[in-house]
């Protein structure tokens, strides 16, 4: 049987492989997926359950329910003050994931670049490989909070530059993109003309009162930016997979065509749970994301409080990553070691680039008894090095 070249090119990330590897423990600490422990809120799940009951079990159109698209359109114009059309400028998708892949489906041609800021979600490289296209990392350093320069960035536009993707805050270094360096990547944006693809997901996780910073926030990047978001962050709503996309109509109609080759459509009653969610108050998700702040704490005060290891407090998001250098051992030799030894399973940072050896990376999902365990682990091994 012939397999295609891309296939074969494609490997499973280092997240999987330590998530699949920590499964043959019987008490592993696992701290490799960004799975939240928290229940979907109750009036969510009786929303897509009253869906099911009441038959609501079919296809809807390719773009999704117009009722969600709706709901959708009203939350982005109260976050941002920005409109959008619901009927040409908004895609419902299977989770963010779908919706970053059909846009670069409609951005890129083989030879195309897209310029990905790095420490980086490892799909945007190889969603970007699958099409034929060329990821151009940029890097960024822990002295710069994990920021790249935009300097940096404006110098690796090509006249092949179709988007930059920019995660913010972001997987997994918890960083956050302040005012004056998304200001000059929108300006270059705006220029040659390249489109944005803003990733957001994790934009109701932000602690110690940061202030979220959108491209939204500058004038005339409506026209160059795909806003992608998700429930599965903010309402804790990993498994039922919706996502959605904000954009000119331009991209956005050509998203229904391609969506009625990839899935159809969204699980419908998944569909109506995400009306509720969306069309509802914050309280669960603000109570939450209070949660992660409290385990946050939790983790890098004991991380830093063991020899050769040291973390910064994460602005956002419920990843840390943790710096191992003084260990002397590469981030995979450390997290193998570590899940052999001591059960524990992390993310080497190699996963999200270059930029990230050196470190290893710590979804804090888990309540603080279990995280108090994970670090006394960890210290134990570390000690023993």
């Amino acid at each position: 049987m012939k397999i295609s070249r891309m296939a074969g090119e494609i490997s499973p990330s280092l997240t999987r492989k330590l998530f699949d590897m920590a499964k043959q423990y019987d008490d592993v600490i696992d701290f490799t997926l960004g799975d939240p422990d928290y229940e979907t809120p109750d009036y969510i799940k009786n929303a897509g359950c009253q869906a099911i009951m009441q038959g609501k079990t079919k296809y809807s159109a390719n773009a999704g329910l117009p009722e969600l698209r709706n709901v959708i359109s009203k939350r982005i114009k109260n976050e941002t003050g920005i409109e959008y059309s619901p009927d040409n400028e908004i895609q419902v998708t299977v989770g963010a994931m779908e919706g970053i892949f059909m846009t670069l489906c409609c951005l890129i041609d083989p030879g195309d670049e897209v310029i990905i800021p790095a420490p980086f979600w490892i799909n945007y490289k190889h969603m970007t490989q699958m099409l034929g296209g060329r990821s151009v990392i940029v890097d960024s350093d822990e002295e710069h909070d994990f920021v790249v320069t935009a300097e940096d960035l404006i110098n690796a536009v090509t006249d092949k530059t179709v988007a930059i993707i920019i995660n913010s805050p972001n997987n997994p270094s918890g960083t956050i993109y302040d005012h004056d360096t998304l200001e000059k990547i929108c300006e270059v944006a705006k220029k040659k003309d390249i489109l944005i693809i803003w990733d957001e997901c994790y934009k109701s996780i932000v602690f110690d009162d940061e202030r979220f910073c959108s491209v939204l926030d500058f004038e005339g990047m409506k026209d160059h930016t795909v806003i992608v978001n998700s429930c599965s962050k903010r309402f804790s709503m990993t498994g039922w997979r919706v996502g959605y996309l904000a954009g000119p109509s331009e991209l956005i109609s050509n998203m229904p065509k391609l969506q009625e080759n990839i899935a159809a459509c969204v699980s419908l009653p998944s569909q109506y749970a995400a009306i509720a969610a969306l069309g509802g108050d914050d309280a669960a998700s603000d109570e939450m994301k209070n949660g992660f702040e409290k385990r946050r704490n939790t983790l890098v005060k004991g991380i830093n409080g063991i020899d050769k290891l040291s973390c910064k407090y994460p602005k956002g998001t419920f990843y840390a990553l943790v710096n191992i250098k003084k260990t002397g051992m590469t981030s995979e030799e450390f997290a193998y070691a570590l899940l052999e030894n001591a059960h524990v399973a992390v993310v080497p940072g190699i996963t999200y680039g270059s930029a990230c050896e050196g470190y290893v990376r710590i979804a804090y999902t888990m309540n603080e008894d279990r995280i108090l365990e994970g670090v006394d682990r960890i210290k134990k091994f570390v000690d023993s090095l």
